[in-house]
């Protein structure tokens, strides 16, 4: 586990050696030390020796692709993984996310913009509940503005009923709970093993109740950006929100059709379903 004043370190995975400089110029000057490898086998074991905090990652490589290499990092490693790839399709973005990557970009992207995601994940909770600012030097100084308020489609006198913690900090809805401290989920007192994105989308539906959460505003929360009230979000990032709640919803055994723990308002976002006795 990393501790503020350790070494900022980010491996690179990505067999076109022009867009590998490109990267390290970019980690560079974002104040990483880079470790560079061209193909998912060597990028394995960088990782593994390195203990990065971020780890770039190819998808089209020789070998094992990208989506087979980010799965065998997530069996010992919790670096914060951003795939780089110029497949757009709905397909691999489901693919690289449920292999366990943080973000998806597609090539060709702006050195700007990858930063800027770096820099926003860097300020979400790692495992273990680490949080990600406290190793970032480029977010020290972020200052955090309360979170917008949610959207509402609730009629006056609709139940609003929200999952308030307990004195023990869990959070309950329909025999699922969820602690933020200890970042456990469990339903029916068996833990369930979520991704960062699916944990945090899971514990703000949670804490909103039957409010109503928008794919913007979640796309925001997902990105590390949840204080921004007018931050860009792009199709692809609304996408990814509702890759995140349907591996979720897969993971609870939920059913769009019939919810029991997260419902779909169709044409704004997502709230939790109703409580059951």
């Amino acid at each position: 586990m990393h501790t503020q004043g350790e070494r900022r370190i980010a491996v690179i995975i990505e067999d076109d050696i022009d867009i590998r400089h490109l990267l390290e110029t970019v980690l560079g000057q974002a104040g990483f030390e880079t470790v560079s490898t061209a193909n998912g086998l060597d990028g394995i074991e960088a990782v593994r020796e390195h203990d990065p905090i971020v780890t770039t990652l190819d998808v089209s490589m020789p070998g094992i692709d990208g989506f087979e290499v980010a799965k065998r990092i997530r069996t010992f490693s919790s670096t914060y993984l951003v795939m780089l790839t110029a497949r757009d399709e709905e397909i691999d973005m489901l693919q690289g996310l449920d292999s366990g990557a943080d973000d998806y970009v597609t090539k060709p992207f702006r050195p700007r913009e990858l930063r800027a995601r770096i820099e926003a994940m860097l300020r979400r909770p790692r495992a273990h509940g680490t949080p990600g600012g406290t190793e970032s030097a480029l977010v020290a100084t972020a200052t955090q503005v309360p979170e917008p308020a949610p959207v509402s489609d609730a009629p006056a006198g609709a139940d609003m009923s929200v999952a308030i913690p307990a004195e023990d900090n869990w959070l309950r809805h329909n025999g699922l709970r969820l602690n933020a401290a200890t970042r456990i989920v469990t339903l029916h007192d068996d833990e369930i093993d979520l991704t960062r994105s699916e944990f945090e989308l899971l514990a703000a539906l949670l804490e909103s109740g039957r409010r109503v959460r928008s794919k913007q505003d979640l796309a925001l929360l997902v990105r590390g950006d949840p204080y921004l009230t007018s931050g860009y979000v792009s199709e692809t990032d609304k996408r990814a929100v509702e890759v995140h709640l349907t591996n979720l919803r897969r993971k609870l055994g939920d059913n769009a059709q019939s919810p029991r723990f997260v419902e779909t308002v169709r044409g704004v976002g997502y709230r939790l379903s109703a409580s059951r006795a």
